[in-house]
């Protein structure tokens, strides 16, 4: 009989830069959800390098939970890095991912792990159902989508957060500090055939604050990361665990 999706172990890394006004709602939410799963969990809590109160915000509403610790990096040193300090930590055989703004319910996690346990992947990406990101994005977002195609000859399906076995994230291999991350690592999962999967989920405006994400530097910086990754794998394949 297969394990109910709420049962699979999860290590969460939760990432913010400056975002000490979404801290208290948002983690305290993650939390809620976390200890309603019934399932061993670890919450790991990366500071990027805020300059305003967020890891003390942070220390605060996890304050006195054993299965939770706030990470710090001295400076901002972008959301790969962040994931990357977050999955090092990590003990537990899954994990997953969240921005601290508020934009993804905890419970779209749940859609990803009855995915998991549904299929047997090792990994479940995620698109959103609806986002309104405006022509100028949806015109970079397509345009990165056909570089990719081109590049690697695999096709794109990964929005949000992903959840993947522990095993398959080495972050000695993951060169990016940068968002460029999440797109290295479905690609590399992607090529070397490791099973996947993708579901929808739901997407809202954050709580407060601006994205630090967006822009056309972004699209260029992309577009580098993504010509520099495909000559780092014509040196050194990926090899599949």
């Amino acid at each position: 009989m297969t394990a109910p999706p709420e049962t699979l172990p999860l290590s969460l890394v939760v990432f913010a830069y400056n975002e000490v006004e979404n801290v208290p709602p948002v983690l305290g939410a993650i939390v809620a959800w976390l200890r309603g799963r019934g399932a061993p969990y670890e919450l790991l809590f990366v500071d990027d390098g805020s300059t305003d109160r967020t890891g003390t915000a942070a220390d605060s509403v996890l304050a006195g939970d054993p299965h939770a610790r706030v990470l710090r990096h001295k400076l901002n040193r972008g959301i790969g890095a962040a994931l990357k300090t977050g999955v090092r930590a990590a003990t537990l055989p899954w994990v997953t991912f969240l921005p601290c703004d508020g934009q993804i319910a905890p419970a779209e996690l749940d859609v990803l792990c009855e995915a998991a346990v549904r299929t047997g992947v090792s990994t479940v990406f995620s698109v959103y159902r609806a986002r309104d990101d405006g022509w100028q994005r949806t015109l970079m977002s397509a345009g990165i989508r056909t570089m990719i195609r081109t590049l690697f000859g695999v096709t794109m399906h990964s929005d949000g957060p992903y959840l993947f076995q522990r095993a398959l994230f080495d972050p000695d291999l993951l060169v990016p500090d940068s968002f460029f991350l999440n797109f290295e690592f479905p690609i590399r999962v992607m090529r070397a055939g490791t099973p996947s999967t993708v579901e929808t989920i739901e997407c809202r405006p954050r709580l407060s604050g601006h994205s630090k994400s967006t822009g056309f530097a972004r699209v260029a910086g992309v577009t580098r990361d993504l010509l520099g990754l495909r000559l780092r794998l014509s040196l050194q394949p990926f090899v599949s665990r």
